[in-house]
């Protein structure tokens, strides 16, 4: 069987989610969606040489009725994500690869949580760094205990794309995937200039004009402390991850994994693997459907995320107190 596939915003990433098929032999693009006929027919000629018979639509729900799919990817802007992946489920679509962050309200993410529970829909969030080799065996030799208990997380985002609910929600999730725990309580500060910003206003975090960075902290329910470290968008990019345990500290980044361990220090090295990132993402998704099993980045866990960033807004408008989860 080939699983049919459709994606939901035809820009760069939905191009990208496209490439996550490319050599499967059990699934293929057959369909695409968005309200641009222009991005359309640019999608439909970069695809025409591997999937010549495209079908292209502007209205989702006419795609849902029509193309007979498996496999739906949203790429669109945040705040659209819910009602697609929700009518998306609730067409019986099998499995559904979703643009960060899930959604831009917890009462959204509720929604679009129950509709893929009550459909038995798979949802896979794109937390791009659960599917990079270096990050990956990172987060395992940390469970295996090579830093032991694990105390702190400290993440820190820089640069131009430091707003919440753009990069803000990979570093986020990056703490929480290292935790292990889940997030009950935080408290926040956003950059000077938003104190009175209480609701994502953005299309997609694209302008850091319109957008805040932050300072949080999130408290576990297992005693992991995070540190969000959001420096101001006027300074160089920069992400990464110090997770620091009872017998040593890692430091990450998108280049190098150092261990620092009894006065020593040394690489962790990544594996090789032939595919990394989104589309490695789309193929995980493929096998889940034909084999069972949970993503490695679930709507669950990016539930998380939404959580702590509408935590982190209400704490400013309470006068950056605690806020529980």
């Amino acid at each position: 069987m080939s699983y049919r596939v459709g994606v939901i915003g035809c820009t760069g990433i939905g191009t990208q989610h496209a490439s996550g098929l490319v050599g499967l032999t059990d699934a293929k693009l057959v369909a695409g969606c968005d309200l641009s006929s222009s991005v359309l027919k640019q999608f439909q000629e970069h695809w025409a040489e591997e999937w010549p018979d495209v079908a292209t639509y502007t209205d989702h729900r006419q795609m849902l009725a029509e193309a007979r799919l498996d496999i739906v990817t949203v790429a669109t802007s945040d705040h659209k994500h819910a009602d697609l992946v929700v009518d998306a489920a609730q067409a019986g679509i099998k499995g559904i690869f979703c643009e960060k962050p899930i959604a831009t309200s917890i009462a959204d993410a509720d929604r679009m949580l129950s509709a893929t529970d009550a459909n038995g829909t798979i949802l896979s969030i794109d937390h791009t760094r659960r599917w990079q080799p270096l990050w990956v065996e990172t987060k395992q030799q940390v469970e295996d205990g090579v830093i032991g208990k694990v105390q702190n997380i400290i993440g820190t985002l820089n640069g131009g794309r430091a707003m919440l609910f753009r990069n803000g929600t990979h570093l986020i999730d990056a703490i929480c995937y290292f935790s292990k725990g889940n997030p009950d309580w935080v408290f926040a500060q956003l950059e000077d200039g938003f104190e009175n910003y209480a609701e994502y206003r953005g299309d997609g975090g694209h302008d850091p004009k319109t957008e805040p960075s932050a300072h949080g902290y999130i408290h576990f329910d297992n005693g992991v402390r995070g540190f969000y470290v959001g420096g101001s968008k006027q300074t160089p990019s920069g992400f990464g991850l110090e997770i620091v345990g009872t017998e040593g500290r890692v430091r990450i980044n998108s280049q190098q994994s150092i261990l620092e361990k009894e006065g020593k220090i040394s690489s962790i090295e990544a594996p090789t693997w032939e595919t990394v990132g989104i589309p490695a993402g789309i193929q995980e998704l493929v096998s889940l459907i034909r084999e069972g099993g949970t993503p490695v980045s679930p709507g669950y866990e990016a539930y998380k995320v939404v959580k702590v960033i509408i935590g982190f807004l209400q704490s400013q408008q309470r006068g950056n107190i605690r806020v529980d989860l």
